[in-house]
């Protein structure tokens, strides 16, 4: 087969995830290669990558240690269960996840329960709060709540749980869930830089679903601490602490999603670092591997897991995946964490946020932008709809952008930028330029 063969395959097979796939098909846009900063596009053009792949590769692209890591293990053992044996690389990844758990010794989330994503990360986070309230004798509590614009992956529990239109309309929805509003506030809270003043009121929603439903049937509540997926939704001061408080005063457990937060993406190795707040259960993913091996791995706190190693010996939790612990996705995964502990990148957000902030919120006072919001390595910057094509407006700043050599993520009419964590001073100023000349042509 020539190259030009090659690099020129067959659309029809391949059924794209979140993609529309008639309209991608009429004109791809193929990516190639990938090194630091940037990808190469298909016709040789370099293109600079503003989200991180998919909020993922945060140690930047075509790392060699992570490669020869996955080879030097894919070369001695390829592939070894977990279902009632072991292979060492997995206990020593958890060692080590353990070792730098959110919040720190002194919040216990040391008890690692490895996935394949973000997807399964939530339906496990989910099942662990359900067998703990069981293993507690609290076995009446089975409801679980999540967030208006929340997204928990595409399992049917993280759809439940979600808020997201879409994702729910074609699909049954397990019973017993219910909603907390989300916190997003323009009227209030417009440009803001890091988390915006008002709306801290908005979390006690819980208690009003505490007096609808009673505690006594509640599980657990799951929020992302920063929402990503639709849209870089920030908490508000106050917002998350207020829910931590409510939840302990209910027994009812609370769930952090940081598959997009977690590993340097505010400045700190999680949110929960960041916002001082501590959950029950954290769930991760993307980061956790620079993205480059599919995995994920729920954090559980100390008393959580011991409740469930009570009682006669046998299987505690039936629950688990054929790839939990994959030799080649822990391999991957030490190598990343090795790279994050000798480059400081869990924490380099934080020398960069100023720089960030300013940048972004440069592009206010442009044509149609109706708000910008930043927190860490992460902005959303919402674009006002067309009357008659709500969504067209961002899609066209998206295809403009990658024609002139940058990759951005839109979410309806929001842009989400979320570079790597090597990103460097200069090229945030060129992702802003870029963007702003879009939106300028666009508008």
């Amino acid at each position: 087969m020539s190259d030009s063969n090659r690099n020129a395959p067959s659309l029809d097979a391949f059924w794209m995830p979140f993609t529309a796939n008639r309209q991608f098909k009429a004109a791809p846009r193929m990516l190639v290669a990938a090194e630091g900063m940037h990808y190469t596009a298909d016709d040789g053009r370099r293109v600079l990558d503003g989200t991180a792949g998919l909020w993922c590769v945060n140690a930047g692209h075509g790392r060699r240690s992570i490669a020869d890591a996955a080879a030097h293990q894919l070369a001695s053992l390829d592939f070894a269960p977990t279902f009632q044996m072991g292979h060492p690389i997995a206990f020593d990844f958890a060692e080590r996840l353990a070792a730098m758990a959110p919040g720190g010794p002194e919040a216990g989330l040391d008890r690692v329960f490895l996935t394949n994503s973000g997807s399964e990360s939530v339906d496990t986070a989910l099942k662990i709060a359900l067998a703990y309230q069981r293993a507690i004798g609290q076995g009446t509590r089975t409801r679980l709540i999540g967030r208006e614009r929340g997204y928990h992956g595409v399992g049917f529990g993280g759809i439940s749980v979600g808020g997201i239109v879409s994702n729910r309309r074609a699909f049954p929805t397990l019973p017993g869930i219910d909603h907390l509003r989300h916190t997003h506030d323009p009227a209030r809270n417009a440009f803001a830089k890091g988390q915006p003043e008002h709306g801290a009121e908005l979390a006690e929603d819980l208690e009003r679903l505490v007096a609808l439903h009673g505690a006594e049937t509640i599980a657990a509540c799951i929020v992302e601490p920063v929402a990503g997926s639709t849209g870089v939704l920030i908490p508000p001061r106050g917002y998350l602490e207020r829910l931590r408080e409510i939840c302990t005063r209910h027994g009812i457990l609370l769930i952090f999603d940081e598959v997009i937060t977690g590993f340097g993406r505010l400045g700190a190795p999680f949110a929960t670092d960041f916002f001082g707040v501590v959950p029950d259960l954290v769930t991760t993913a993307k980061g956790i591997t620079n993205g480059t091996v599919p995995m994920g791995a729920v954090f559980a706190k100390r008393a959580v897991h011991d409740a469930l190693m009570q009682g006669p010996e046998g299987i505690e939790l039936f629950h688990g995946y054929t790839y939990s612990g994959h030799p080649l996705a822990c391999a991957a995964g030490l190598a990343t964490l090795d790279i994050y502990a000798k480059e400081g990148l869990l924490t380099r957000g934080a020398e960069l946020a100023e720089d960030w902030a300013g940048a972004m919120h440069d592009l206010r006072g442009r044509a149609h932008v109706s708000d910008i919001r930043t927190i860490g390595l992460v902005a959303g910057i919402e674009l006002t709809p067309r009357p008659d094509a709500p969504g067209k407006r961002a899609y066209e700043v998206f295809t403009d952008c990658f024609r002139r050599g940058l990759l951005i993520r839109v979410t309806g009419d929001i842009i989400a930028l979320s570079p790597p964590l090597i990103v460097e001073r200069e090229q945030i100023r060129e992702m802003a330029e870029i963007v702003g000349a879009a939106i300028d042509r666009v508008g």
